[in-house]
Formats: C-alpha cells, structure tokens, sequence
C-alpha cells in the first residue's frame, strides 16, 4: 500500500490536490482525526488489494490534536511503515489574496487579520513541512499545471526536486517583476520593433526570432545562459528553493524578451525532475 500524506498551508491548495490525487486513483480521505490515522492506516494495509494507493488530508484543523501527530510518523518509521508526505505552500501575499477574494476567514486568525493567522499556522506545520518528501509552491500554478505536477510525483513517478521553474517574459517600461529571481536584461540584441513588417509581430513567430537570432550574439548569450542555469538550479535545489522565477526583459516584452524566453524554456524541458512553465506577461500589451 502506498499511503500519502497530504497536508498544508490553508488556502495553498490542499482540497484540490486531493480530488487530483482521487482522479489518479487514490482512496482519499480528509480531515481524519489524527488519533484515527494509525487504526486506519492497519485497515487500509489490511485492505491492500482493495485499496493499493490512500492519501489522507492532514492540517491545521486537527487543532490541538496536530502535534500528536510527530509521534505517529516516529512510530511509523520505528515500524518501517512507508509512508510519504506532500506539502502544499504559497506565499503569505498569494493566501491573504486567495482569502480575501473568497471572503473565507482563515482557520486561526479568528475574528483578527488573515496574516496573523497564516503567521502561527506556519509555526504550527513546521515540522510537517521539514519532514516532507514534496514540497509543491502554487503560489505562481493553474489548477492544470498543479494536476501535472501531481501526475508526474504519483502517477509517472519521475524525479521530483520540490523546485518549479517559471520563466517569465517582461517589458522594462512596465516593470520588474517583483517576485522575479534571476533578471536578464537582453534589449542589446536586435530589437524587431524598428522593422515595420515586424513591429505588429511577437516573439512566439519565427520572422520575429530569426530577426532577435540575426548576426548570432543572441545564441552565445543563450549558451552563456544555459551554463549559468546548469550550475545555479541545482544548488538552489540542495538548498531548498521550492520557487524560481527567471525573468527575462526587454523594452516592451513583445519581440526580444519573448523570443529568448521562448529557447530557456525549450532547453529547460529536457530536465524532468523540476515543474517548468512559460509566462508572458506583457506581450500583448502595447
């Protein structure tokens, strides 16, 4: 039997990510007192033909009940019982807004603020989060790219590092990112804007690219890049970075931004073992 244990920020995803894990084919079961998990991870053991993959939803409404639960994993390990836990987190920023917007009030924060509450759940899970085996940032994620994540942890069982990669293009004149990591300026490359019968055109469109591409100093960029990514990601990886934001910019973020965005995430999806994704954030703009 393969039991998961998924658990959490409130707000971070929790709910969805178990109904994805029911779809794969996981016997699902969510809020269970912590003094029934272990009765019902030994019947679910002795069910094992019937039910091969479980997945139990553990958070911050066990009360004051969740501590117990350091003991159970202890004993679990004692036992040699495999178990594997999934922590879903976003930013502090990213759950005040997903609460205000669904006017929900957060499990501790009572009648005060939503980040007084988010500030002592994160104490309270501390220990779940350092115990677990993915930790997944939906923080920047759709609901697909959640489900594609999920996937590939428990349905493909690729190689999972707990890093997600966004590569993000941006135009200058409308501002960095603000949760931008890594900032590459490329407005020294050829810039399709001063070509009329480009200017209307994007970087997504192959006259576009091969005119950013023109006289080769985008390619040893590029090659410059990829060996800095090569050598960054998986020291951010060893040291725990669960988010990675590489922003890309140029004047407008419609042509050169674009295009170069476009071959990091090209080069980038050969490595399985992080989620990846591509954003454009102002290239309709303008």
């Amino acid at each position: 039997m393969k039991l998961v244990i998924v658990t959490g920020m409130s707000g971070a995803g929790k709910t969805i990510a178990l109904k994805m894990l029911e779809d794969i084919g996981f016997y699902c079961v969510d809020n269970l007192p912590i003094p029934l998990m272990e009765p019902f991870a030994d019947l679910a053991a002795q069910q094992s033909a019937k039910h091969e993959l479980v997945a139990l939803g553990i958070d911050i409404r066990s009360g004051s009940d969740l501590p117990m639960m350091k003991t159970v994993l202890e004993r679990w390990k004692k036992q040699s019982r495999f178990y594997e836990i999934l922590f879903l987190d976003a930013s502090d920023e990213t759950l005040v807004k997903r609460y205000k917007e669904t006017r929900r009030s957060h499990p501790l924060a009572g009648m005060g603020r939503v980040d007084s509450g988010i500030r002592m759940e994160r104490v309270q899970l501390e220990f779940l989060k350092k115990a677990a085996d993915y930790i997944i940032d939906t923080s920047q994620l759709l609901t697909k790219e959640l489900r594609q994540e999920l996937e590939k942890i428990f349905k493909e069982n690729q190689r999972y590092s707990n890093l997600f990669v966004t590569v993000l293009s941006f135009g200058f004149k409308y501002g960095i990112p603000a949760d931008a990591d890594l900032v590459f300026d490329v407005r020294f490359l050829p810039n399709p804007y001063y070509v009329e019968e480009l200017r209307s055109h994007t970087g997504q469109e192959a006259e576009v690219q091969a005119y950013v591409h023109r006289g080769g100093t985008a390619q040893i960029f590029l090659e410059k890049l990829y060996d800095m990514l090569e050598f960054l990601i998986p020291n951010y990886v060893q040291e725990g970075k669960n988010q990675l934001v590489i922003a890309i910019g140029c004047t407008g973020g419609r042509h050169r931004s674009v295009t170069i965005a476009n071959a990091v995430y090209q080069y980038l999806s050969r490595h399985e073992e992080f989620g990846l994704k591509i954003e454009h954030r102002d290239m309709n703009k303008g």
